[in-house]
């Protein structure tokens, strides 16, 4: 046959097609045949079934197959006898099967021998087998656990199966305690009846197809939707027999058309995006009939996790092991199968072996503090599903199976925490069990468990959610003493800490279930203490807000405590952050009291690793002195070698650590990075305890003592860190001179091996990225404000200018992203190199995100160009109008950038481009002016007929022919300009995210004060158009009287509705009041024919201001009169009259007794109808409720002053800034006896999720602000009502009893 010429190669494997598989099956009748009748028996025993093995050929369209047959002559049933055969043939012309002669087929040796022989290697066959039985409980335990002596979460699992039968179910409970990632399940009955039902008892599961991981989002975002880290994913493979949306089984046939490329794709990602090399085992349990798909999916995890480590196959049938095995071997050798497999160990057995390794054990239940003093059980189906807190019961850690836990491992957990490892609550377990040392409690613990005892007395309380803030320095144990504080609170309220990847709404609404969890009575429930750490200040006041609307909602009292939030957040300078909120924060800093230094001290001696193996705690004890660091950090570099890669690695690290919180390098860019992928995969030899060596084992001392490896609770990537960022400062500083930072990060940037890394990548650009955009903030705790990165201000003041550009130029090349080239341009234009500036404003411009600031970093280029142009020109004696012809060309390129800028949909609720023309527009108008034929007074009536009519004096005639229409603009645009400001701020708060924060270029009168900013400008604007020009023949007087009258009061505050009520923000009323009284004196007597609608509109809110500032004003008008002077707009038009106005009609005409009936029907017409308006204006660049600005609410007294300005409400509020935002949000504004006698409760009702007052016959839609909550159900409420341009607002919202 291998004479014959074929396509085929020997020894190639080819199969034959099958059409009818029972065909060879009923052979077995004709074979039977071949020997004698009294032999069929035998026959029928020996000769096996035909096993059928599938050939894979991809280029091959038919299926071809292998045909076993087994021929097994046990000896006690062919013990000395002698077999005879005949030989069928096809006999063509008798068309029927003849036998050949009988033959004797005999065996060479004795027939005695030889069954002697085949009994001895059959007896020595089971002896073996048996032998080998004994030992499958060992490899079990070393195929789960890579060698180590128990179980815990430091691997994962991803299990495979298929159906169990019932009484295999009961054998699955070692699955409960295991950490299992995914399970891809072949039973479609699973749900109902199977393993899914029966693990679903102990854990909450999210229920998947394939499909849900063909994804194409990002990897984070795409984790992040399936919640992969938080709950196990039960992936049925072949459908839900239970499930209404289609997903039905189908057979072998369908699966390998329809989801087998799915089946592909959800291996890839799994193992080549989500979970490391290394860090998960995929287990086979075959509990039934194998068939294709279920070996298909052990071909896929073969080939992409390369071979055949970290597989491990259970069968407890050995018949499906057989067939198991001949499918699978097409991907590897019998022999690799043989030792990955546990064939023939019951599952009860499998159960009970896990079960005596595994580090905890699931209790059925776990315990939770209730308000009797008692306990209740907490299901672990139902902590499950508060997803987004990680729950502290009183029974924490108590399922630990601490018979297993070898004191290593209790030492390895002590010294992790020492060496400058988050403190876990094992630490805090084994503490109280003295199984190891205690834990120091540092002073700010007393402080805080202080704070808690007085909250917990029920006297003390003044609302229902309360915070704690503990600011601390890094490194010296301020999220140590919060988790101090949940663990020995555990017992007296219920305590979690916060996931801060979940939304505020969904903390909330899992905050709440653990709060009233197996509680009576609401109104008893003892409090729920959360633990937010570093958190951003807008999460914390959204879930201060949610937190809030829930309480309101179920109607328990204001005055009940319900929700502690503990905010442990990372300080440079903690004293310093206590100031705001002092009687609620706590600073933790290096410095030790007396007392701590003796603690410090005593633990010292206590405990048994080598000072460089805790250094962390060493350094707490010398609190933290830089002699110390300085001569530690000496000592270890004196060997290093600076050529390594290992030392580059360090460089890259510290660089991270000393600039970026809480950065890190995941374990798997610094193993591809020393090059250690292939020659670690090539050390995974079995051993009897090591199945491969781990990361550190690769790393030099040096490293081994500077880093830190650690988990993190979001990404549950492995990484490593500096153990703390003054180590880090201390060793950039020490290499400085073999490297400097801006080499070190700029050979970073240019490192493909980490970039193209793929576990972690997302986290390892954000760090990399945040080194050149993110910039220090005294609001989140650091000393000062940084313009610039604290890398790039480095550089700059350390090194070169030129070194920090270049940097930043390679930064844009790697991200390509348009922040990191707007930095470049700041960093460009700061430093007047404005001709690059424009280039790399204009690249950021180009590049996505389309966002307002990066727009506007265009404008700020040409500002601060325009403005060194100014102080250069204004230097020169005389000024010619050619002088400035290139300056005014650059002023107006600004104008326009920002004017762009003001239309970008991706704004802010204040946009600053408008400052930014506003400020190129008054400097532009301030130059125009020293230009020699405008610098004199007779020049300056010419500049203003110049920008004011068609005027064109003929020395700018030609140098400024492409400018003369912008020009003459200006007044218009940089009014308009302020009008937009002047809305902006109108109807929104003007505090910052911590987005805008990051971003913005503003100065600090536009970003702290900017109501004050808009007055100073208002009133350079108006200065420069007042200038006396009734001398001027040429001019209309009576045109330029009314532009005069205007000007001036827009110079003394009283062109705008925001700088009319800014007055009212005067400590002194009655300087207030004075001005106001100026101001109204300004206007003309007859207000119905000598004002436009706009000043009409400004004198009646200064009236309403004069009322607030000075009750007692002779300037005064009645509030009939402002009613009858309103009149204009009462007229229903087309055009709406400006948002102001309906304002005002909402103030005036709101009915000083709502509930009652009302005289006038016009007037509550007039009012609601504006309301409405104002409703339906409402802007989409509102963030939120909470931004809406409220400028008056409404009180007890009739006229005038039951309009409250909310300046008189705020002199209510003691404390600092921060204390009294706090007390707006929480509500407890509205608890101040000053306030609750000044405001009127107004009474409403809730209807279908919205709140609304009715007066008369219309029903009015108010909209609830900070704490204030509607009532899932239709309710009478009451509420104090605030005014403001988006309609009328609600605080304080209370059920009517």
């Amino acid at each position: 046959m291998d004479k014959t010429k074929t396509a085929y190669k020997h020894g190639e494997i080819i199969g034959i097609p099958i059409e009818d598989k029972e065909v060879f099956e009923d052979a077995l009748d004709y074979i039977e045949n071949c020997f004698p009748t009294p032999q069929h028996s035998d026959a029928r025993q020996c000769i096996k079934t035909p096993k059928f093995i599938p050939v894979i050929d991809k280029d091959s369209q038919t299926q071809n197959w292998i045909v076993e047959v087994d021929v097994v002559p046990m000896v006690n049933i062919v013990r000395d006898k002698l077999y005879s055969a005949r030989i069928p043939k096809f006999n063509e012309k008798a068309n029927k099967v003849e036998y050949e002669p009988k033959g004797y087929y005999r065996r060479f040796q004795a027939l005695k021998d030889l069954d002697q022989k085949r009994e001895w290697e059959e007896n020595n066959q089971n002896q073996i087998q048996a032998h080998f039985k004994e030992d499958l409980g060992r490899k079990l335990l070393v195929l789960l656990t890579h060698g180590k002596k128990y179980i815990d979460n430091t691997l994962r699992y991803i299990m495979v199966s298929n159906r169990f039968d019932q009484e295999n179910l009961q054998n699955t409970k070692f699955l409960a305690h295991m950490n299992i990632f995914c399970v891809f399940d072949y039973d479609p009955d699973s749900k109902l009846s199977g393993l899914c039902h029966n693990y679903q008892e102990h854990h909450a599961v999210n229920l998947h197809f394939l499909h849900d991981y063909d994804h194409r989002e990002n990897t984070a975002d795409f984790v992040k939707k399936l919640q992969l880290y938080d709950r196990t994913s039960w992936i049925f493979c072949n459908g839900r027999s239970d499930y209404m949306g289609g997903e039905s089984p189908c057979d072998e046939k369908t699966w390998i058309k329809n989801k087998k490329k799915l089946l592909k794709r959800a291996v890839s990602v799994i193992c080549n995006e989500i979970l490391p090399k290394r860090s998960f085992v995929v287990l086979f349990i075959l509990m039934s009939d194998v068939e294709q798909p279920l070996v298909d999916t052990f071909h896929e995890f073969y080939a992409e996790m390369s071979g055949h480590e970290d597989i491990v196959i259970i069968s407890e049938s050995r018949e499906n092991y057989k067939k198991w095995s001949s499918l699978a071997q097409v991907s590897c050798s019998m022999d690799v199968l043989e030792q990955i497999s546990i064939v023939g160990m019951p599952m009860s057995h499998v159960d009970a072996t896990v079960q005596s390794i595994q580090l905890t054990s699931l209790q059925a239940t776990r315990r939770l503090p209730v308000s009797n003093n008692g306990v209740c059980f907490l299901k672990p189906v139902d902590e499950d599903s508060m997803i987004s807190l990680e729950v502290v019961r009183v029974d924490q850690c108590d399922e630990t199976n601490v018979h297993v836990m070898e004191q290593e491992q209790i030492q390895k957990t002590e010294q992790y925490f020492y060496q400058g490892g988050k403190i876990d609550w094992m630490n805090l377990w084994l503490a109280d069990r003295n199984r190891c040392g205690q834990v120091i409690k540092r002073d700010a613990y007393a402080e805080i468990n202080k704070m808690l005892e007085d909250l917990e007395r029920a006297d003390s309380l003044k609302r229902s959610i309360e915070n704690i803030n503990i600011y601390h320095e890094p490194g010296s144990g301020g999220s140590t003493v919060a988790r101090q504080i949940l663990w020995n609170w555990r017992k007296k309220m219920r305590c979690a800490v916060v996931k801060q990847s979940y939304q505020a709404s969904t903390v909330c609404e899992h905050a709440v279930q653990l709060w009233n969890y197996e509680e009576v009575d609401r109104n008893v429930c003892l409090p729920v203490l959360l633990l937010l750490e570093d958190c951003n200040a807008d999460y914390q006041d959204d879930l201060r807000r949610e937190l809030s609307n829930a309480v309101t909602t179920m109607k328990i009292s204001p005055s009940k405590l319900c929700f502690i939030i503990l905010c442990c957040k990372r300080s440079l300078d903690p004293e310093r952050m206590c100031k705001t909120l002092p009687l609620r924060t706590v600073g933790v800093t290096h410095k030790l009291s007396s007392e701590e230094k003796k603690l410090f001290s005593k633990k010292a001696e206590s405990l048994k690793f080598e000072p460089e193996f805790i250094l962390t705690f060493v350094l707490m004890s010398k609190e933290f002195e830089q002699s110390y660091i300085t001569d530690f950090v000496e000592n270890l570099l004196k060997e290093i070698d600076h050529s390594s890669l290992q030392t580059q690695l360090i460089k890259f690290v510290a660089l991270l650590n000393s600039h970026i919180e809480d950065s890190y390098l995941s374990v798997s860019h610094c193993e591809a990075f020393l090059g250690l992928g292939i020659h670690m995969d090539k050390c995974l030899t079995w051993a009897d305890e090591v199945r491969y060596q781990t990361f550190e084992n690769f790393l030099s001392e040096q490293a081994r003592f500077f880093f830190i490896q650690l988990k993190s609770s979001e990404t549950h990537i492995s990484s490593v860190r500096i153990i703390h960022h003054l180590i880090a400062k201390e060793i950039l500083k020490q290499l400085s001179s073999y490297q400097s930072q801006s080499e070190i990060a700029m050979s970073l940037l240019k490192d493909k091996v980490l970039f193209d890394n793929r576990f972690g990548r997302d986290d390892f650009r954000k760090f990399v990225r945040d080194l050149f955009i993110k910039r220090t903030k005294k609001s989140k705790g650091d000393p000062k404000n940084s313009w610039f990165s604290p890398l790039i201000e480095h550089i700059c003041e350390t090194e070169d200018l030129e070194k920090a550009i270049d940097l930043l130029k390679v930064a844009c090349t790697r991200f390509e992203d348009a922040f990191v080239a707007q930095q470049l341009a700041r960093l460009l234009y700061e430093n007047k190199r404005f001709v690059e500036a424009e280039i790399w404003a204009k690249k950021a411009k180009s590049r996505p995100p389309q966002h307002t600031y990066i727009l506007d970093t265009l404008g700020q280029v040409y500002k601060k160009w325009f403005y060194d142009k100014y102080e250069d020109i204004r230097k020169k004696d005389s000024i010619e109008p050619n002088d400035v012809t290139d300056i005014i060309d650059t002023a107006l390129k600004g104008i326009n950038a920002f004017r762009e800028s003001e239309k970008c949909p991706h704004t802010v609720s204040v946009n600053n481009s408008y400052f930014g023309e506003v400020d190129i527009g008054c400097r532009l108008l301030d130059l125009l002016s020293f230009v020699d034929i405008f610098s004199t007074k007779e020049g300056k009536r010419k500049l203003l007929n110049y920008l004011l009519t068609n005027y064109i004096p003929e020395e700018v005639q030609k140098p400024w022919q492409m400018f003369h229409g912008l020009l003459k603009g200006l007044k218009n645009s940089i009014r308009k300009a302020l009008e937009c400001i002047c809305e902006d701020l109108a109807r929104f708060q003007n505090y910052s995210s911590e987005e805008e924060e990051e971003l913005d270029e503003g100065e600090p009168d536009k970003v702290n004060n900017p109501r004050k900013w808009l007055f100073r400008k208002s009133s350079v604007y108006a200065k420069f158009f007042s200038v006396d020009n009734e001398d001027d023949e040429a001019v209309d007087t009576k045109t330029v009287s009314l532009f005069r009258r205007q000007m001036k009061i827009f110079q003394l505050g009283g062109g705008n509705v925001t700088t009319i009520l800014y007055l009212l923000s005067d400590k002194k009323k009655h300087r207030a009041g004075a001005k106001l009284e100026e101001i109204i004196r300004l206007f003309p007597a007859d207000l119905n024919k000598d004002v436009d609608q706009t000043e009409l509109i400004n004198f009646i809110f200064c009236q309403i201001a004069l009322s607030c500032a000075s009750p007692g004003s002779r300037k005064l008008l009645s509030i009939e009169k402002l009613q009858e002077l309103c009149k204009p707009f009462h007229i229903e038009r087309r055009t709406p009259f400006p948002e102001t106005a309906y304002f005002l009609l909402s103030l005036l005409f709101w009915p000083e007794d709502s509930m009652s009936s009302v005289p006038s029907s016009t007037g509550i017409k007039i009012c609601t109808k504006a309301i409405k308006h104002l409703h339906s204006d409402v802007k989409s660049t509102a963030t939120g409720t909470g931004r809406i600005f409220t400028h008056f609410f409404l009180g007890k007294e009739r006229g005038l002053n039951k309009i409250v300005h909310k300046t008189t409400i705020e002199k209510f509020c003691k404390g600092t800034l921060s204390e009294r935002r706090l007390k707006w949000q929480g509500g407890e504004v509205w608890t101040n006896p000053d306030v609750v006698q000044l405001l009127k409760r107004v009474a409403g009702y809730t209807e279908d999720g919205n709140l609304f007052i009715r007066i008369s016959d219309h029903n009015i839609r108010v909209i609830p602000l900070f704490s204030a909550s509607l009532p899932s159900s239709n309710e009478n409420v009451t509420f104090y009502l605030g005014f403001s341009l988006h309609g009328v607002v609600a605080f304080d919202i209370e059920v009517a009893k």
